[in-house]
């Protein structure tokens, strides 16, 4: 009896400290917003802040009145409808954007005309195309929908893509790691993760990138669509997966050999292979017709431009280290991409002695890569960090635990590799391992 009233007020004490967690949460994202309309001169990022402080404010106080769980789905509906759905829509409405979303749209019609996404000899900023050629098929709605018609400004806008890819891969990685869910299942977990899920989305890291740009979201999904593939031991998939994100963007390279890692010490080398060569074929197949067509163009602006080297110069210029040290001269910009190599060479060591074996894992070692590419790059925008940020959030709301340590003592999955893809209709990778005797559950 003792011991259940303890219990029962520890609860209780625990509740009372988490009820408060919620308000100051919003206050503060609210309190962040209302920052933009006073110190930024950027009229979309004004027209976020102002709508994003309303709707966070609503939260905090909802989260502060409302008794539970009303307090915590109603203001994440809140945050939600003011920090995302309402000036999505204005900005599309009105056609305001950030210039990544006219670049998107421009590649886009110009790969639909021409084949290739780059002009052969741009004279402004705004005429450079900063991405691989996988990011213009986000501005292939506005070349195929034109200008004109509710139609072109619903659906041509880049962002409505970028955001629709964005969210379809989390709640694919979801799906893809609970595929085939055990009898008492995961009720909770599900709630978990979409309540999880609204916050990161309602949060200031993504629901601002999305209103205003979105450029980096799809990037992030397919990230953590992969390394939900490479849990599930689907290593086709996960590479198939890989080559889309590193189509878009060169900064998801990284993600090909922390998956393999995963897929190494997770499932045996087989599959690690055959996610190797899946990323990097599917990789060449969708940038090589470009890079072959517009070799010059291609390296001066997806190469030379973003790290600070190209003719012109890049607009990324937030106060990070290795900006700062670029700053400096040539001897600078030397040290500081000295230091990006070090700190990868770094990492890639880490893949090797200490492969991870679960989500987590591989989430946090991916983040931890790309947090010392954005930190130390010669050039870069506070922005970018989002992405390590929604890795680390993601992998602790999906669920997926570590493959090897349910399946032996050691932690080990055994001396057999499992591919999901090849196996039976209806046999998941518990189902082979069980078969095949590969080890015991611990």
């Amino acid at each position: 009896m003792i011991t259940w009233r303890v219990e029962r007020e520890n609860s209780r004490s625990a509740a009372r400290g988490a009820s408060w967690w919620w308000p100051v949460g919003w206050l503060l994202a609210a309190g962040w917003a209302a920052a933009f309309p006073l110190v930024s001169d950027v009229g979309t990022h004004r027209v976020w802040g102002v709508c994003a402080a309303v709707g966070y404010t609503a939260a905090a106080v909802a989260a502060r009145v409302l008794p539970r769980p009303r307090a915590v789905r109603v203001p994440v509906v809140l945050a939600l409808a003011g920090a995302v759905v309402l000036p999505l829509l204005l900005l599309v409405l009105t056609g305001q954007a950030q210039s990544e979303v006219d670049v998107i749209e421009r590649s886009g019609r110009l790969l639909y005309a021409t084949g290739t996404p780059y002009l052969d000899a741009p004279r402004r900023v705004a005429e450079y195309t900063p991405y691989l050629p996988g990011m213009a098929l986000l501005g292939m709605p506005r070349a195929l929908l034109g200008e004109h018609g509710w139609a072109a400004r619903y659906f041509g806008d880049a962002r409505v893509w970028c955001a629709a890819v964005f969210l379809a891969c989390l709640v694919a990685s979801r799906a893809v790691v609970r595929q085939r869910r055990r009898p008492g299942g995961s009720a909770h977990g599900d709630e978990r993760f979409a309540v999880v899920t609204a916050v990161l989305i309602a949060s200031p890291v993504v629901a601002l990138p999305l209103c205003v740009s979105g450029v980096d979201l799809p990037l992030a999904g397919l990230c953590v669509l992969a390394i939900a593939f490479a849990v599930r031991a689907r290593p086709v998939a996960a590479g198939l997966v890989l080559a889309a994100a590193c189509s878009l963007k060169w900064t998801a390279w990284p993600a090909i050999p922390v998956v393999v890692a995963l897929l190494g010490c997770a499932w045996g080398a087989r599959p690690a292979l055959r996610c190797a060569g899946t990323a990097i074929a599917g990789t060449a197949l969708f940038v090589l017709p470009s890079a072959l067509q517009s070799p010059g163009p291609m390296v001066e602006q997806v190469l030379a431009f973003p790290t600070g080297r190209g003719e012109l110069a890049t607009p990324a210029t937030s106060p990070l280290p290795g900006r700062l040290l670029a700053e400096q001269g040539a001897t600078g910009w030397a040290v500081a991409v000295t230091l990006l190599l070090c700190g990868a060479s770094a990492v890639g060591l880490s893949l090797v002695l200490r492969p991870p074996r679960d989500a987590v894992g591989a989430a946090d070692r991916l983040a931890i890569g790309l947090s010392i590419a954005f930190l130390l790059a010669p050039a870069g925008r506070f922005g970018y960090l989002a992405l390590p940020v929604l890795l680390v959030v993601w992998a602790r709301s999906v669920g997926a635990g570590s493959v090897g340590a349910r399946w032996s003592g050691t932690g080990s999955v055994g001396t057999r590799s499992v591919d999901t893809e090849s196996a039976p209709q209806g046999q998941d990778a518990d189902a082979q391992l069980a078969t095949a005797g590969t080890g015991r559950r611990s």
